[in-house]
C-alpha cells in the first residue's frame, strides 16, 4: 500500500487540459471514404475534438489547382468540389479543419520530389503568386460557403520543413520566403486568420525555432502561434512491416518542450506568443506497434497531464487507422497512428483521452496533479484520472474532505487485463481480415471495465484507494450519493434471494 494522499478541497493546482482542441488525421482525401468517417463519427461522440489537422489540403486527389491554356496564356482555376464535401462533413461531426497549407500541386510544383505512398509533392512553388493566390482564393472560398466562422480556423504554413523529405533540401530561406509571402498574402486578405509556423519535428529543433524568429524579426513580422512537433521514441528498428521503439524518458521530452517556450520567450516582441504542438504521439512511424498497446495509454496520460503547462494546444496524430502514408495497411493492429482500429475498434489510448475529456466535464478546480494522478473538483465531489507506467500495481489511496453521508465511487478501468483488444486479436490468431464476428467480438473486448462501491464519509473525510495495474489508466469519480429506493424495493433481499 501506498502512502495516503489527504485532500482537503481547497488546493489550486495549475493543470490546463485542452485535451479536445486539436486531433490528427490522415492525408484529407481519405475523408471521402466511408470507414474514415465512422471512425471520425465514434471520436467524435465519445470525446469530441474541436479541430482536425492533416496533410494533403493541396494535393491532386483533392483535386483543388488546375492550370489551362486559352489565348496563348496560362490560366489558373480552382475546383473546391471534394474539399466542400470533405469539410462538410466535418462540420456535421461538430469538428472545424485545422488548415496545414500543403503539399504542392503538381502543376503548380518546382520540382518532382514527394513523399509517401500517396506522392504528395515537396518541393517549392515555381511561382509563388501563384502559391499565394491559391491560398487567399481558397480561404475567400471557405469564407463564402462558411461564413466569419472559417477566420476562426487555425493556419499553418506547411509540415515539417526541417526534414528534407517533407520540404526540399529542408532549405530554411526558402521556407522562410514562403512563410513570408504566405503569411503577408493572407494578413492581407483578412487580418482575422490566425496564422502559424514553421511546423517543425525533432531535427534541429532549437535551432530552427531561433532562426525562424530571427527572420520574422528581420522581416517585421509576428506569427499568431509557433508551431511544432513531440514525438518521444528512440529510432526504431524495422522487422517486416512493423517498428519496434523505445520509449524515451518523460522528463527528457517534456524538457524539449520547455525549450522551445523559452527560445520563444527569449525574443521581446515575440514572448507569450502561443505554441501549437501540431502533431504529437509516442512513434512517429505509422506502422509503430507501440500505438496499439496499454503501455501506449499509461504513457500518453502523463502527457496529457503536463503538455497544457507551456503549450496552448496539442493534437494527437492521429484519429484514426485509416492512414495510406506507408501503404495500404495488412492488419487491423498494424501499429497504425489512430486511437480508432479498422472495424471502429476503439485502442487503450482512446479511453485515455475519453478520461481526459470527462475529467474537463467534471470540473474545473484541480486539486491534485503529480506523478500519476490528477485530480480535479466541483460541488458534487472529485474526479481523477491514474496511470501506472510498465510497472508492478499501483494503489493510491486517497483521504477527501468531504460532509458526513454516503458516496458513491465510480471506477473505468483499462488495462492489459480488462481493456486489451490487442491480446484477443492475437489470441485469436491474429486475421488480417477478420470476420464480422470476430470484428464485433474484439470490439466488445476494447471497453473499459466498471465498478462501483458505496463509501460513507465520517469525520469530514472519505477514504478511497485506488488501483491501477501495470500498463493501466484508472477514471473515478467521488461523488455525493441521493439513495431513494422505490416502495418495498430491499436490494440486499434481491442479490441474496433464494
Amino acid at each position: 500500500m501506498s502512502e495516503k494522499t489527504v485532500i482537503s478541497g481547497s488546493e489550486a493546482v495549475v493543470f490546463n487540459n485542452n485535451v479536445d482542441h486539436c486531433v490528427g488525421t490522415g492525408r484529407l482525401g481519405l475523408a471521402l471514404t466511408e470507414e474514415y468517417l465512422r471512425e471520425l463519427e465514434l471520436v467524435q461522440k465519445e470525446i469530441g475534438f474541436s479541430f482536425i489537422r492533416g496533410h494533403g489540403l493541396f494535393c491532386d486527389d483533392v483535386a483543388i489547382y488546375h492550370e489551362y491554356e486559352e489565348g496563348g496564356q496560362l490560366r489558373t482555376e480552382y475546383n473546391y468540389t471534394y474539399i466542400d464535401r470533405i469539410f462538410d462533413s466535418y462540420l456535421r461531426l461538430g469538428i472545424r479543419p485545422y488548415l496545414e497549407l500543403g503539399f504542392m500541386p503538381e502543376k503548380l510544383a518546382s520540382g518532382t520530389q514527394t513523399i509517401f505512398y500517396w506522392k504528395g509533392n515537396t518541393t517549392p512553388p515555381k511561382d509563388y503568386s501563384r502559391w499565394t493566390d491559391m491560398v487567399v482564393s481558397l480561404l475567400r472560398h471557405l469564407k463564402e460557403r462558411y461564413g466569419d466562422e472559417a477566420a476562426g480556423w487555425p493556419v499553418e504554413v506547411w509540415n515539417e520543413p526541417n526534414l528534407p523529405g517533407f520540404w526540399y533540401k529542408a532549405d530554411m530561406q526558402e521556407y522562410f520566403r514562403l512563410f513570408k509571402e504566405t503569411f503577408t498574402a493572407i494578413k492581407n486578405f483578412d487580418p482575422g486568420f490566425k496564422v502559424g509556423g514553421p511546423a517543425i519535428c525533432g531535427v534541429f529543433d532549437e535551432k530552427w525555432i531561433t532562426e525562424f524568429l530571427q527572420l520574422c524579426r528581420e522581416a517585421g513580422i509576428k506569427p499568431d502561434n509557433i508551431t511544432r512537433h513531440h514525438y518521444c521514441v528512440d529510432f526504431p528498428e524495422t522487422v517486416g512491416h512493423y517498428d519496434y521503439s523505445t520509449l524515451q524518458d518523460p522528463e527528457e521530452r517534456l524538457g524539449t518542450l520547455q525549450k522551445t517556450r523559452d527560445i520563444i520567450d527569449s525574443f521581446e516582441e515575440f514572448k507569450g506568443t502561443p505554441i501549437h504542438i501540431t502533431e504529437f504521439s509516442t512513434s512517429y512511424t505509422p506502422k509503430g506497434v507501440i500505438h496499439d498497446t496499454n503501455l501506449n495509454a499509461a504513457y500518453l496520460a502523463e502527457q496529457l497531464s503536463r503538455l497544457g503547462d507551456v503549450n496552448e494546444s496539442y493534437s494527437y496524430w492521429t484519429f484514426g487507422d485509416v492512414f495510406e502514408e506507408q501503404g495500404v495497411p495488412y492488419t487491423p493492429f498494424h501499429g497504425g497512428f489512430g486511437l480508432v482500429a479498422a472495424g471502429c475498434i476503439p485502442k487503450p489510448t482512446f479511453h485515455t483521452f475519453s478520461f481526459f475529456k470527462q475529467l474537463k466535464l467534471f470540473g474545473s478546480r484541480c486539486v491534485l496533479r503529480d506523478k500519476t494522478a490528477v485530480i480535479v473538483k466541483n460541488s458534487r465531489g472529485y474526479a481523477g484520472v491514474l496511470w501506472n507506467i510498465d510497472s508492478g500495481d499501483l494503489v493510491r489511496e486517497f483521504s477527501f474532505a468531504a460532509e458526513s453521508g454516503e458516496y458513491v465511487l465510480v471506477t473505468k478501468t483499462v488495462d492489459e487485463e480488462t481493456c486489451n483488444p490487442l491480446k484477443l486479436w492475437h489470441d485469436l490468431g491474429e486475421p488480417a481480415n477478420p470476420s464480422e464476428a470476430q470484428t464485433d467480438l474484439i470490439r466488445s473486448a476494447a471497453y473499459p471495465a466498471v465498478s462501483s462501491s458505496v463509501v460513507r464519509a465520517e469525520n469530514g473525510s472519505a477514504e478511497a484507494a485506488v488501483k491501477v495495474r501495470k500498463n493501466g489508466v484508472v477514471y473515478f469519480e467521488l461523488t455525493a450519493r441521493s439513495f431513494a429506493p422505490d416502495r418495498g424495493y430491499d436490494y440486499d433481499r434481491v442479490v441474496t434471494f433464494h
